[in-house]
């Protein structure tokens, strides 16, 4: 049975350590993230993007998720990620979903503070927990985009009182996508003990995937192009943590190794063409990184 997010993100705050939340939009995904989670013993957050419903369908990944959930014995919650149209939300409430974000972070504060107030109406009302955001990261991934604006820490205190929400997404330096940094560039860490200190709630950080170096070297090898990618390192990551993070963000992370191996398979074994096979070293591949990531984040053994 999937669980609420607020239940999972309340622990982990109370806990003080990170829950994985994962992008999906297929069956292998969904599997390979749910299969590593429950070798590792630990709690995750399964979420999809509106692209991600849009090509997979809103019925279809409630079903695989709901299926998962009741084959594993670790605690799952299915997240409506980066939710900025109404109408999405609210099917994904009634849907099964047991978490949303409402993200109106590129409006005006206070339209942004009355949009999440009516999504948290809402979803309260079916023990649906949310996620609002304050603040906006830089570059680009599915539907999301937006200028660096950092969140600002008395303003996230009022935001949190006068919306309701379970869980705010801040920003302090990180990126969305493969392409996050020009140059050098560290996280804010000091501005998200403040914010933590005000609201004392969980917190999370999106567009925090690592682009590691050695599956980006892995896709190239087979003819992937991330010429310039770069993300945020496991330090970086922990020190946020240890800061007040609770929920950890990982898409792109999830589609370089998914990339790489599936380039890898196809160069190596160009006589098969069974989709099954094809699909089994990318599973892995995702399986391996969300095996990585569950560990920096330490919730391992939280379930």
């Amino acid at each position: 049975m999937l669980e609420s997010g607020k239940t999972i993100l309340d622990k982990a705050n109370k806990q003080k350590y990170a829950v994985g939340a994962f992008n999906v939009s297929n069956l292998e995904i969904l599997q390979a993230a749910v299969d590593a989670a429950a070798e590792l013993k630990s709690p995750i957050i399964i979420q999809t993007s509106e692209s991600a419903i849009k090509y997979a369908g809103m019925q279809n990944l409630v079903s695989l998720a709901r299926n998962q959930a009741a084959a594993v014995k670790i605690p799952i919650a299915l997240h409506l990620d980066h939710g900025k149209d109404m109408e999405t939300i609210r099917n994904a409430i009634s849907s099964g979903y047991t978490s949303v974000m409402i993200d109106a972070s590129d409006e005006e504060f206070e339209k942004n503070i009355a949009l999440t107030k009516k999504v948290a109406e809402i979803a309260h009302k079916k023990g649906v927990s949310v996620e609002g955001e304050l603040g906006t990261l830089g570059g680009k991934e599915d539907y999301v985009s937006g200028k660096v604006q950092f969140t600002e820490p008395d303003s996230a205190k009022e935001f949190v009182e006068k919306t309701g929400i379970d869980c705010l997404a801040v920003a302090i330096g990180t990126s969305h996508g493969a392409y996050k940094f020009k140059s050098s560039q560290k996280l804010d860490i000091k501005r998200l003990e403040k914010i933590k200190k005000l609201v004392k709630m969980p917190l999370a950080l999106h567009g925090a995937s690592g682009v590691y170096k050695n599956a980006v070297h892995s896709a190239e090898k087979y003819g992937a192009n991330l010429k310039g990618a770069k993300g945020n390192s496991d330090t970086e990551i922990r020190a946020a943590i240890k800061a007040g993070i609770n929920k950890v963000n990982t898409d792109t992370d999830l589609r370089i190794a998914f990339t790489a191996a599936l380039r890898r398979q196809l160069h190596e074994h160009p006589e098969i063409f069974d989709p099954r096979e094809i699909l089994k070293p990318a599973k892995e591949g995702i399986k391996q990184m969300v095996i990585r990531r569950i560990r920096i984040f330490g919730s391992q053994n939280k379930a």
